[in-house]
């Protein structure tokens, strides 16, 4: 389920306070910028995790969602 999407600086912070509570997450880039560079619209990155780890990751993501 996708739980986070914006920035990629703000997705890798997230995704390492998720990791340190052995919540596995996948990151999705799509952003074509970085193939074609006369390309300007950046797509934002997305994280992943399973569903059963919902509970266990919704309170570190509230406090995440707070402190931006």
């Amino acid at each position: 389920m996708k739980i986070f999407s914006g920035e990629e600086i703000l997705a890798i912070g997230l995704k390492e306070k998720l990791e340190e509570s052995n919540i596995h997450v996948e990151i999705r880039n799509n952003n074509q910028a970085t193939v074609l560079p006369s390309t300007q619209s950046a797509k934002a990155v997305e994280l992943f995790i399973h569903e059963i780890d919902f509970g266990k990751a919704n309170p570190l993501i509230e406090v995440f969602r707070l402190q931006i």
